[in-house]
């Protein structure tokens, strides 16, 4: 079972129309009366509604089949039926909702925002609906419409201003939380995080805050779905500025390029356009360097290939507020929007 859950395939079924009645009006002194059967209730929806609350998919995992109310019968003296109460199912933001066939429907990035996924089915009309001068006691009935029935595919993708990226161990969970209030869990795992984590960073002046999000280490092979492979590099897609945290203290100063490389290697076999997106290198993990380490060649190297390169420590809290100002001044650049995070097509 996946420590983050951010797919599910889940079933949605509409609320069933109620019938309508067929019923005559019994009065003393009127034997027969007039038709007064009611019209049955309408079956409920089925909504999918964005919660800022939530953050993953987490609450699919032990209800796959979501079914609405049926719409009440109608009854008699001209009672109509109560409609079904409409199901609303709260998915985090970022949700993307695919049809059954695999194409995207709707991709849901704002509070609030809603999609009807199934139709509740309309009521049945009553035989008191079909009275006329031509047929003054009709003695029949609708029957309610079955409410629509579909399978769809939930798929997160997490909304965050700026992408913390890199190998296993490299420190990008001790750099969130150095930058942000996060309180993220720090050790060393296998494949280190096993859920993204987000965090604030809040800016000096009166400019909005940025949502940064550390996605889970990558290893090579992960566009095949080795290691934590596609689940998590998806969610890069979103984000607006990438940091591509590499581990200065295991970089071979023979080879400075090789470790970005490999991550460049990920990112365009997975999807060529995130190598489109802006992009910042930190070289972290600067304290752990011995007093011989050609710190400076490896710097040059990267400032030579055309990279915006900047040393830290997120241990030590060294060199932090550079890649702060730095950051903030990628999103000063014209073209930045603040208000909205890239969706991708």
């Amino acid at each position: 079972m996946k420590s983050f859950p951010d797919e599910v395939s889940i079933t949605v079924r509409a609320g069933n129309g109620g019938p309508g009645c067929v019923s005559f009006l019994r009065a003393r002194f009127q034997p027969v009366g007039r038709p007064d059967g009611g019209n049955g209730g309408a079956g409920a929806d089925v909504i999918l509604e964005t919660s800022p609350r939530l953050r993953t998919l987490a609450d699919f995992r032990r209800r796959r089949v979501f079914q609405a109310e049926n719409g009440k019968r109608g009854r008699g003296r001209d009672c109509h039926g109560k409609a079904g109460a409409t199901l609303v199912i709260p998915v985090p933001l970022g949700t993307r909702v695919f049809n059954a066939d695999g194409r995207l429907w709707r991709d849901l990035v704002t509070p609030g925002e809603r999609l009807v996924v199934a139709k509740g089915g309309r009521g049945g009309k009553g035989n008191a609906h079909f009275t006329s001068s031509r047929m003054r006691s009709p003695r029949f009935a609708q029957p309610g419409e079955p409410g629509q029935e579909r399978q769809i595919h939930l798929e997160l993708q997490i909304l965050a201003d700026v992408g913390l990226v890199g190998p296993p161990n490299v420190g990008k969970t001790s750099l969130l939380k150095a930058l942000t209030a996060s309180q993220a869990r720090v050790d060393v795992f296998p494949f280190t995080t096993l859920t993204p984590q987000l965090g604030v960073l809040v800016p000096v002046d009166d400019r909005e805050p940025l949502i940064l999000a550390e996605i889970p280490g990558l290893i090579p092979g992960a566009h095949l779905g080795k290691g934590l492979g596609h689940q998590f590099l998806r969610h890069i897609r979103r984000t607006r500025l990438l940091v591509q945290v590499i581990d200065l203290s295991v970089v071979d100063p023979a080879q400075p390029l090789a470790l970005l490389q490999e991550l460049e290697k990920e990112f365009r076999a997975f999807d060529p356009k995130l190598l489109d997106k802006p992009r910042l290198i930190a070289l972290n993990k600067i304290d752990l360097l011995p007093p011989d380490f050609p710190r400076q060649q490896v710097l040059e190297a990267y400032l030579t290939a055309g990279w915006r390169c900047l040393m830290v420590s997120a241990k030590a809290g060294q060199g932090l507020d550079a890649l702060s100002d730095a950051i903030w001044e990628e999103f000063s650049r014209d073209g930045h929007d603040l208000d909205a995070a890239t969706i991708p097509e």
